[in-house]
């Protein structure tokens, strides 16, 4: 991909962040990485770094992309001191000043991945060769991340995963460069299936319309693992193009299959609109084997809710965090977000926000923009504030773990953003998992040099 495709942001005028001076000094995680600015690849040489911040700005996902794009500029902002400091202020480690990064301002530049691997792979590749970028981050596709973090591994830069749920990203596909804060399909599926049995019965039968990627895969067999396991049988599972639009031949076998349960493991605008032709088909009304035929959607975010607006009423799914959360740094993150944009961040927007300020609190505490420095201070590293409540960042696969929220489409929205509804929280240690159960191997940190 070419230079033109990409675009370089101005530099926000430094100012000082709000409550900024009762943050404490940045406390150096390994004083062993403070050793200059040499050895590694795209070390920065003057007095600026280079983020690349690459996005689905085309394709299915491109409504996320285009929210993980505004929380990307919105952490820049903060970073180089401007607006009022967001969740700089709540994050439980005060590292981040709003100087920059190690005093450096921040730049960026951005890619479309296209929602497509291979276009995901050439931007990002452009963005660390020609434009010096020195962290890849972003995207709204799990095989867009698992092709991305190999190619970072491989360059030796460090890559922060923006919306990838799939397994593979922290598990078999995992990589030393690579670090998720997003939840995955394993934790969805634990979190669901107990709300599931409460209220829909033990005795279900499911028909699952599936994403044909990654995602797509390791979301059903997480759902159907959880529920099978609970008393539910599977009694068909139709692999969907991420490209398809019409849904309709996809659905229309469904009432006529012998299930009661529909299970669309879709996301974005794939998500939109099977929903959309399963509601035309009259499921939502339909009845099965003597029950109230019903929806799922295992994985769901504002913008799917918007986009597919009175469908989504009463129909349960999970998601990684939700605007209307209470907590100090959500409140805090929704305010900013909310006077720079006019309405709430999505899930998305929350990730690839924290995200951002992750890799650089962890540069700060490094003291280095050595990715082995940055990858040593992340592993392991246990934080607050930051919404979802206290936070590990585990050094075995580098999956953050968290509490998870299940929510479901709200019957008497309030506003067009008012859409879901937190029906559970549900804590960190009931979707905790041995990290050798989904296979890979981590390998080393690779530097570039």
């Amino acid at each position: 991909m070419s230079k033109s495709n990409f675009t370089r942001r101005g530099l926000l005028k430094t100012s000082a962040v709000a409550g900024g001076a009762a943050l404490a000094a940045p406390q150096f995680f390994s004083p062993s990485w403070a050793d200059g600015h040499a050895g590694y690849l795209n070390a920065p040489q003057g007095d600026t770094v280079t983020l690349g911040f690459n996005v689905p700005q085309s394709g299915p996902y491109a409504d996320e992309g285009a929210d993980e794009l505004r929380a990307y500029e919105l952490a820049v902002e903060h970073l180089n001191g401007g607006g009022d400091g967001g969740m700089m202020n709540t994050f439980s480690s005060k590292a981040l000043t709003g100087a920059g990064i190690l005093g450096k301002k921040v730049e960026y530049v951005t890619g479309d991945t296209q929602t497509k691997p291979d276009a995901a792979r050439a931007s990002a590749k452009s963005m660390i060769e020609k434009d010096g970028a020195i962290m890849i981050t972003g995207g709204s596709s799990s095989g867009v991340a698992v092709a991305v973090q190999a190619l970072c591994q491989e360059a030796g830069i460090i890559f922060m995963a923006g919306l990838t749920h799939s397994n593979d990203t922290t598990g078999k596909d995992k990589k030393a460069n690579g670090f998720r804060h997003f939840f995955n399909s394993y934790m969805s599926g634990a979190a669901l299936a107990p709300i599931l049995g409460d209220n829909y019965g033990k005795d279900r039968k499911a028909y699952h319309l599936t994403a044909d990627y990654n995602w797509g895969y390791t979301t059903e067999e997480a759902v159907r693992t959880s529920t099978e396991a609970m008393g539910w049988e599977t009694v068909a599972a139709v692999k969907t193009p991420l490209a398809q639009t019409d849904f309709k031949d996809y659905v229309a076998p469904v009432l006529q299959s012998g299930a009661d349960v529909l299970v669309l493991n879709h996301y974005g605008g794939n998500m939109v609109n099977s929903l959309t032709s399963a509601v035309q088909f009259g499921l939502r009304e339909a009845q099965a084997n003597g029950k109230n035929f019903e929806i799922i959607v295992p994985l769901y975010s504002r913008l799917m809710a918007k986009g597919a607006g009175e469908n989504v009423k009463g129909i349960f799914g999970s998601t990684n965090w939700h605007w209307s959360l209470t907590d100090e740094g959500s409140k805090a993150f929704v305010k900013s977000f909310g006077e720079k944009y006019g309405f709430p961040p999505s899930q998305a927007a929350h990730t690839c926000y924290v995200q951002t300020l992750l890799y650089a609190d962890a540069a700060e505490r490094a003291g280095t923009f050595n990715p082995c420095g940055i990858a040593e201070a992340l592993e392991g590293f246990e934080f607050d504030g930051m919404g979802n409540g206290k936070t590990l960042y585990r050094a075995e696969d580098h999956q953050c773990f968290k509490d998870v929220l299940v929510v479901k489409g709200k019957e008497n929205p309030t506003s067009e953003f008012d859409l879901l509804e937190i029906v559970e929280v549900t804590p960190a240690a009931q979707v905790t998992y041995d990290a050798s159960i989904f296979g890979g191997e981590l390998g080393t940190c690779n530097p570039g040099a």
